[in-house]
């Protein structure tokens, strides 16, 4: 399984009341990979622990999490995170790529990847976006161009291990049908220009959906084809995971307004309880996975085995 953490998750994990905000998504970030580190392997899972979404303004947030990340390989052999994630595509091609190969060049002495974005995501994650209207299919912002992936290919590939978030018309969150018009082709020609300029196999880069929440199934199914890897979800989860918490208000909301029955007196602990809705939330979240398993065609399949 993929835990990734966003600025705004990280900080978050390390609480909202540290007054050094850059400190907060550094140290919670690095807490949280501690914690999977602890329980992982108690559990018996093969965990991926990645950092999402940072923009130029939070490239200082990278860099601390790959100071503890080379620390705990000195200690260990190991690194803290998998990979990270430098999301510069609102930068020019230069910039992008050239900040890209300087942290690629660091994470690859830990045995770290790097995923990058090529085009631009819509919409908004975590305080990391663009401004284009999400009903804007027209707009070329949104569709990786091939020459762009061959470009992060050759200046890349001799460093490390990376993938790629290419965009392909898709965008942050779930809108009304229609408003967002994929066109998986595109990755399919930027492996085939890939593959052809360098005399490579099919599908020689990992690719990476960003905004597949609410997505058709068989553009799904296209886009797996085309090599892509990894696809981010966190629209569907969090909704995964708040629906069953109302659902549980909704079935008991006495117990949300008072202790103690005002009327018979029964006492209504054992239902505010955050344990009880939050493992119900918990809950929802794993289904909601198991379907993305199943989409994904990784259902009943590790590296651990």
């Amino acid at each position: 399984m993929i835990i990734q953490l966003s600025n705004g998750g990280a900080q978050f994990f390390a609480g909202k009341g540290m007054p050094d905000a850059m400190e907060a998504k550094i140290l919670g970030a690095v807490s949280a990979a501690q914690h999977v580190h602890l329980l992982a392997q108690h559990y018996g899972v093969c965990v991926v622990l990645h950092t999402d979404h940072a923009n130029k303004k939070l490239i200082p947030w990278v860099e601390g999490m790959i100071a503890h990340s080379e620390t705990h390989y000195e200690k260990t052999g190991k690194p803290l995170f998998s990979s990270h994630m430098l999301d510069l595509s609102e930068e020019t091609l230069e910039f992008n790529l050239g900040e890209c190969a300087r942290v690629l060049s660091r994470l690859a002495k830990i045995d770290m990847s790097l995923e990058i974005e090529l085009g631009v995501t819509g919409g908004e994650e975590d305080g990391v976006g663009s401004d284009i209207d999400v009903g804007d299919a027209d707009n070329a912002k949104l569709y990786t161009q091939p020459s762009e992936v061959l470009a992060a290919y050759e200046k890349l590939a001799s460093i490390g291990h990376f993938s790629v978030a290419a965009s392909f018309g898709n965008v942050h969150g779930v809108y009304k049908p229609g408003n967002v018009k994929l066109r998986p082709e595109i990755l399919k020609d930027s492996q085939a220009l890939v593959q052809e300029k360098h005399s490579l196999n099919a599908n020689p880069l990992d690719l990476v959906f960003h905004g597949g929440s609410g997505s058709e199934k068989a553009k799904i199914t296209e886009a797996v084809g085309y090599g892509v890897f990894k696809m981010n979800i966190d629209t569907d989860t969090q909704f995964a995971f708040s629906k069953p918490i109302g659902d549980f208000v909704k079935k008991t909301p006495k117990a949300f307004t008072h202790q103690i029955d005002p009327d018979d007196g029964t006492p209504y602990k054992k239902f505010y309880d955050p344990r009880k809705y939050l493992r119900a939330a918990e809950q929802g979240m794993v289904d909601r996975l198991q379907e993305a398993f199943v989409d994904l065609g990784s259902k009943g399949k590790s590296l651990c085995r």
